[in-house]
């Protein structure tokens, strides 16, 4: 039985990307939402760093980008990586058609604090964290009628009432399983090893280094910090940690010395280390009666391409479009049938960018198990043709045009905002 009731017309599960944007949205458009968070604060790790230009378009049309460009940031304009010690160029933002030709690398607490505290400006918006939810609260018709969920900082049981209820806790989604929906996952060939440096302990000139003895990717953060992912193929992880530490920064050292080095002065072990579980995976269905999922609780991406934010944040612009109109021209609960234009405008582009992800993924699997048999005169030499190739290559283009620029046909809603 509950302590309390809370209602509004929205309750969002999950601060992430997708759920903040979202719950700013709709309460500028003048719908009442309740945010929830299982975390007390920001300050915690998060999976995803990425932001493409495609997003940094929208934060524009929300009206956030000055405000998002004074936090702490890295600005991504050019990318590289060395193959077999031989640069190549892939990734150039100036040549695509875009009027943010750049990407920002940043840590999300920040970000998600910027985007609550905006949501906080208007009267509707309401935040719960320290809150975690326990099950979909359901009427008689079985149609989600809001959550029930325990606040921790009041010790209280408390049932959240709403016309919908939007799952936008990720990729282990509490508000999904209790819908008895799937998640869907695909089976990876690979797995991410994560550590963070100091960023000048490491020349991270390139974004990735492909070698006979494996591949590392580099990422530069704000705060003067250097993530460093490892691949190591489908469950080899265990057997590499069993080898022990020494072991490990040996196979680091093999790919890139300097890593290696800052490995030993910077890192306490494994403990330093984080093993990433990156299968993608798409849910049957991202709707139900009452019900949504956005984000990576309905469709899981993998860190391919650094696509897991701006698949969240389209999924949040086009929620919001979808929603207010649901909202204003019906009433009680939201049906399916009124919900699905969500999926319907939403699941072929996500399901274009995680095919992609997956196919990159076997290539990466592929090289890590047969690269050390490639002659290196080989490989370079086709290093040599690819960095020719790349800037005139159509295909390439469209390639890192997706990646980039997301789903152009997404923009924000402006026409819904009360101010």
């Amino acid at each position: 039985m509950s302590d309390r009731t809370e209602r509004s017309d929205v309750v969002i599960v999950g601060c992430g990307p997708g759920g903040a944007v979202l719950a700013y949205l709709l309460a500028r458009s003048g719908v009442d939402v309740s945010l929830i968070e299982r975390a007390a604060t920001f300050e915690r790790e998060y999976r995803g760093f990425g932001w493409n230009p495609g997003v940094i378009r929208l934060f524009d049309e929300m009206d956030l980008l000055d405000d998002i460009l004074a936090l702490a940031h890295e600005t991504v304009t050019e990318g590289a990586f060395s193959l077999y010690g031989k640069n190549v160029p892939v990734l150039d933002f100036d040549l695509l058609e875009t009027d943010y030709p750049y990407a920002l690398m940043m840590e999300q607490p920040a970000l998600l604090e910027c985007l609550v505290d905006h949501a906080m400006t208007y009267d509707g918006f309401s935040f719960y964290p320290a809150t975690t939810v326990t099950d979909i609260e359901r009427d008689g018709s079985s149609s989600g009628n809001g959550v029930r969920a325990h606040d921790r900082t009041t010790d209280q049981e408390v049932t959240f009432e709403a016309r919908v209820v939007v799952g936008a806790d990720g990729r282990y989604s509490t508000v999904r399983s209790t819908a008895d929906i799937a998640p869907g996952l695909f089976e990876s060939p690979i797995d991410l090893v994560w550590f963070k440096l100091p960023r000048g302990a490491v020349d991270a000139s390139a974004e990735g280094r492909i070698d006979r003895d494996g591949i590392l990717m580099y990422f530069g953060l704000d705060g003067g910090e250097l993530q460093i992912g490892y691949l190591v193929r489908n469950d080899e992880w265990p057997a590499i940690k069993d080898a022990g530490f020494s072991a490990f920064r040996n196979r680091v050292a093999a790919i890139d010395p300097e890593v290696a080095e800052a490995v030993t002065t910077h890192l306490d072990g494994f403990r330093d280390t984080t093993l990433l579980n990156i299968a993608p995976g798409l849910a049957d269905t991202w709707t139900q009666d009452g019900l949504l999922l956005l984000g990576d609780a309905a469709h899981v991406a993998s860190p391919v391409g650094a696509q897991g934010n701006p698949l969240a944040v389209e999924d949040a612009v086009v929620a919001h479009d979808v929603l207010v109109r649901a909202l204003s021209e019906s009433s009680g609960n939201l049906s399916s049938q009124v919900l699905d234009e969500f999926e319907a405008r939403r699941r072929p582009s996500v399901e274009r960018v995680i095919s992609l992800q997956r196919r990159a993924a076997d290539n990466f699997a592929f090289w890590l198990t047969y690269g050390e048999y490639v002659p290196t005169w080989l490989v370079r030499g086709s290093a040599t043709v690819f960095k020719r190739v790349v800037p005139h290559s159509r295909i390439i283009q469209r390639l890192v045009e997706s990646f980039a620029l997301g789903d152009q046909t997404v923009s924000v809603g402006r026409s819904h905002f009360t101010d």
